[in-house]
């Protein structure tokens, strides 16, 4: 990796010198910060590890610089599930895809062949030439499933989490009501969208219902467990 960090480099003094990107020496500090990071920082994150490093530079500067990195094909630039902006290398022929979990926003790279081979072989099926692609699968990771309890009110349910509903609580209205859209113990339902304080839509088969989150509350349900060769929720950006 060091190696390849050394000829990256290089490249990144020849470009940047072509370009007359100004305060060259600068800018090579945010490069050398932002590879020795691990996962997928922000501008705000790489601008924290150069702080504690001593070196004191612009936030603005920092974030024009990885802009500038981008642009020069040095980093990529990703929004996860439409959260912060961040930041990951760039390297040359290598390509990875990423599993984010809901729950607590950790990123995990991966690198699949068969995927890799699939995805170029559908692309040739329609007809179709493949030139990069980004596969992002969004669920919850296995840290998180050890903490995640069998029994809770749906409210606390994730986009995307296939559930069993157990029971029914509060009073005889909210059973009926319930039941009159349709809901019984014992019924299988995906969370379709989860805004906090806002309203729960729900798919039921091919129904759509749409809760309020006091509702909501009232219904306990049990999170299904993946097993294999189940499909998984994902979302994929060109």
């Amino acid at each position: 990796m060091k190696t390849l960090h050394s000829k990256e480099k290089e490249q990144f003094k020849k470009l940047f010198g072509q370009e007359g990107i100004d305060r060259f020496e600068d800018r090579l500090k945010v490069l050398d910060v932002f590879w020795q990071m691990d996962g997928h920082p922000t501008a705000v994150g790489v601008h924290e590890v150069l702080v504690d490093e001593g070196v004191k530079l612009d936030p603005d500067f920092v974030r024009e610089t990885l802009k500038l990195m981008c642009q020069l094909g040095f980093a990529r630039r990703s929004r996860f599930g439409n959260g912060e902006v961040r930041y990951e290398p760039l390297h040359l022929g290598q390509h990875h895809d990423h599993m984010i979990c809901t729950k607590c926003g950790r990123i995990y790279e991966f690198q699949s062949d068969p995927l890799e081979a699939l995805q170029i072989k559908i692309a040739e099926a329609h007809g179709f030439h493949l030139l990069q692609h980004r596969v992002e699968f969004y669920g919850i990771c296995a840290e998180c499933l050890k903490e995640r309890i069998d029994r809770m009110p749906l409210d606390m349910a994730r986009p995307g989490e296939r559930l069993t509903i157990i029971d029914f609580t509060g009073g005889t209205g909210a059973r009926m009501r319930l039941m009159t859209m349709g809901l019984r113990v014992g019924d299988s339902v995906e969370v379709i969208t989860n805004i906090n304080e806002g309203q729960i839509a729900l798919a039921m088969g091919n129904r759509r219902l749409v809760l309020g989150r006091g509702l909501a509350q009232k219904i306990l349900v049990r999170p299904d467990r993946v097993t294999p060769g189940r499909p998984l929720s994902h979302n994929a950006e060109d």
